[in-house]
């Protein structure tokens, strides 16, 4: 829909002969009638259709971009939408559009009654009369035309537009019809209103309270308001009738240049400037060149994958479920984000191996080199920070998986965990009242005959990547910071599969990958669907060292959820849906409590901050683990490698593998690619990065000491140091496929926050990446 220019003139053929000296005075007999009754008549008996209700432009379904925001809710991520339209409320806009639209379309604007009676006239005249159509509109004609979605320029439209326009002016002061007309009419470009079209051709805003440097001048004022004669070339010719973009062509800028000299002249005999300002007036030629993809921006950077998530997230909403997503790219919405700019530019930084800013470890490695990172805060579930990828909204996403408009899985997300699901194995045991004290049988290899896994059966035994000093005999978080798969395995069949499912479910592992005989591909199986009991009939003991797939987001959100002391909060991407005044949706924070004691959770937090990687030197008390899984029946080569952890306000995971499923092998021709060498550095990196940006005191968030009650003799706990690894294991090639994400964080000083209840969005189960069984984890 688009408004017509005043003074529209369209020939509706050639003239007519000249009628007799009689004829002439019969006919304007007839005519003054015709005009009375179209004037008069009309506007009694049809007036009551006409007149029963003049929208506003927040009634109208014209297009308005989207935009969605990190959390300031000030710094935009993306604009969405096929046209792009911003509404800015009258008394907030600056001068310079309001007065160059008056010179331009209607100088008589402010004394008018809003209807040109004499152009009216002399289009019902002319028409009546088999003369040419005529049109001749003011600014309220013009809005009333868009408001009534009246096309064609005949005389019963021209009636009509000029019945509304003359409620629009009873109705509402000129200010209010003004602002109705520079947020609705037509720039061309895809630009809907004034702030649109400032945006789109300048970089600026109509904004008063902006900056003066960023605020629409007079002079870019005049050319965006030439625009509004012609928004578009006429698709018939585009070349003999460009418009007035001076971008488009030669001929169009000359069309510009024309108008805005017009502009320049009403602008002086309407006094907005005086003579000498209009002498002294240059015409702009820094408009912007047209950009083919205007309406939406922002979408090709990393953060597209957060949109990805975000639209995904609200379709599940009771707000937006069962409509396209085009409700929401052109329904003028403001969506704030969870993720904070500080934590993002840092999760980039860290986690974009071709940057310069990467950790030197993972920098200028080979091409097929991927990394992912999640960062979720604790106790709000909060995604802080999100980078699955470069490739943008249509690129792979390999932190997670999200639903598209179709219903379809998206996402190369899901991958083994190795041994940092370890810290999941650990939880299982402390709430279970094992100690990390407690003493296990740790030889470098063992048969497990429960779990299949003998010197006969088709995996063999169960071996330890890496020796720890304590072997053959070690306790509990002796086996933890050396990453000894025997003494896990051992842990796993002593609590049982459901159990460790269980813990990494209610943390926040809402997804895992199954391998199914016959089937190349692992498959989803959504751990919320079913309970645990029978969901853990569907994997084997091998799941307590991290064989079967999880996302980087699900395993973010589980670390949060220790962070939390055991809190729980879902995962999401979206704080707030609003439009205008109106709020459509907020976020609902909620928490369950895993249950873990006091005790429990000091326990965790003393064994994980011994591992060397998740060292962090920067004066926070921080806990991590990290992972591998190896290439099929490799001990040498990883496909998988990984990094987790947290402190009291931030928790990440960081997984590094390879995009074709080949195992890392470094530009040096290296496969010595572990959890601690890879991923690591850009943990640490990231976590130190983040937690300063985000200038939080690590005072109010140091671990608890735990008491050890039940403790059994063993040897003292050294400070956090050996590197973490695990054992050779199988390995899962990272499969392009679906896979299930949660969202994530935004820090707030509290080291245990308070429970909350849990949200739960509903997702469905779907096919995608599950590893294979191999020899196991490091």
């Amino acid at each position: 829909m688009r408004v017509l220019p005043t003074g529209d003139n369209h020939n509706a053929g050639g003239a007519p002969a000249q009628p007799t000296a009689r004829k002439r005075r019969g006919r304007r007999l007839v005519s003054l009638l015709a005009v009375f009754a179209l004037l008069v008549g009309g506007g009694l008996v049809v007036g009551g259709y006409y007149f029963d209700s003049v929208p506003t432009p927040t009634d109208l379904k014209l297009p308005e971009s989207t935009t969605v925001y990190y959390a300031d809710g000030r710094t935009p991520m993306a604009k969405l939408g096929a046209e792009n339209r911003t509404i800015v409320p009258y008394d907030q806009m600056n001068d310079s559009a309001k007065q160059a639209i008056v010179a331009a379309e209607d100088r008589s604007f402010w004394t008018n009654k809003g209807i040109d009676f004499t152009g009216v006239l002399r289009a019902a005249w002319s028409n009546v009369t088999g003369g040419q159509r005529q049109g001749a509109s003011t600014i309220t004609q013009q809005y009333a035309r868009v408001a009534a979605d009246l096309r064609g320029v005949t005389y019963s439209r021209k009636l009509r537009e000029a019945v509304v326009a003359w409620k629009l002016d009873d109705k509402y002061s000129k200010d209010e019809i003004l602002g109705f007309y520079l947020n609705t009419v037509p720039f061309g470009r895809g630009a809907y209103g004034i702030e649109a079209a400032a945006q789109t051709y300048f970089g600026k805003t109509v904004r008063r309270d902006a900056p003066p440097a960023q605020q629409l001048t007079k002079a870019e004022a005049m050319v965006l308001c030439a625009m509004v004669k012609q928004p578009e070339a006429d698709p018939a010719d585009p070349e003999g009738s460009p418009g007035y973009d001076p971008a488009r062509n030669a001929r169009a800028k000359q069309n510009s240049i024309d108008r805005w000299n017009y502009i320049r002249d009403g602008m002086v005999k309407l006094r907005y400037l005086t003579p000498q300002e209009a002498a002294n007036l240059a015409y702009p030629d820094d408009v912007k060149p047209i950009d083919r993809n205007a309406g939406q921006s922002g979408l090709d950077r990393p953060t597209g994958l957060v949109v990805n998530h975000v639209l995904s997230e609200l379709r599940r909403t009771e707000q937006f479920k069962g409509q396209t997503d085009d409700v929401i790219r052109d329904g003028g919405y403001k969506i704030v984000t969870t993720v904070d700019k500080r934590v993002q530019d840092a999760a980039e930084a860290a986690a974009d191996i071709r940057r310069d800013t990467a950790p030197e470890a993972v920098r200028d490695q080979p091409k097929d080199w991927q990394a992912a990172l999640v960062a979720v805060e604790p106790g709000t579930g909060r995604v802080l920070g999100y980078y699955g990828g470069n490739g943008g909204s249509s690129g792979a996403d390999y932190a997670g998986w999200y639903y598209d408009e179709q219903g379809q899985a998206r996402g190369f997300g899901a991958h083994p965990p190795g041994s940092s699901f370890k810290v999941y194995d650990l939880a299982a045991a402390v709430e279970n009242k094992i100690s990390v004290k407690q003493h296990f049988d740790s030889p470098d290899i063992k048969e497990f005959p429960a779990s299949g896994r003998t010197k006969g059966s088709p995996a063999g035994p169960i071996r330890n990547a890496e020796h720890a000093p304590c072997q053959p005999d070690c306790a509990l978080w002796e086996a933890t910071v050396a990453s000894l798969n025997v003494t896990y395995f051992e842990l796993t069949e002593k609590l049982g599969i459901a159990k460790v499912m269980d813990m990494a479910k209610r943390a926040g592992v809402d997804s895992m990958w199954e391998t199914v005989k016959g089937n190349p591909q692992p498959q989803r199986v959504d751990l919320r669907d079913e309970p645990v009991d029978e969901a853990a009939k569907r994997f084997s003991t091998e799941v307590g060292i991290g064989q079967y797939g999880i996302t980087v987001q699900d395993h973010a959100n589980g670390m949060a959820t220790f962070a939390a002391g055991g809190k729980r909060a879902e995962a999401h991407f979206v704080r707030s849906v609003t439009k205008g005044d109106d709020k459509i949706y907020t976020e609902q924070l909620k928490q369950t409590d895993l249950g873990l004691d006091k005790e429990a959770v000091d326990q965790l937090d003393w064994t994980l901050r011994r591992v060397k990687a998740a060292k962090l030197d920067n004066d926070w008390d921080s806990a991590g683990k990290t992972g591998t899984w190896q290439a099929g029946q490799s001990t040498t080569q990883n496909v998988h490698t990984w990094m987790v952890g947290w402190t009291g306000a931030l928790a990440a995971a960081v997984w590094l593998g390879t995009t074709d499923g080949k195992p890392l092998r470094t530009r040096g021709g290296s496969y010595e690619v572990y959890g601690s060498t890879g991923p690591g550095p850009i943990w640490r990196q990231f976590m130190t990065q983040a937690s300063a940006a985000l200038k939080l005191d690590p005072g109010k968030y140091r671990f608890g000491e735990p008491s050890f009650p039940d403790d059994t003799p063993t040897a003292t706990a050294p400070a956090p140091s050996a590197p973490t690894s695990a054992a050779p294991s199988p390995t899962v090639p990272p499969t392009p496929s679906a896979e299930p994400t949660s969202p994530s964080p935004s820090p707030t000083p509290t080291r245990r926050p308070t429970p909350l209840p849990t949200l739960s969005p509903s997702l469905t189960s779907l096919p995608t990446a599950s590893p294979t069984r191999t020899k196991g984890p490091r």
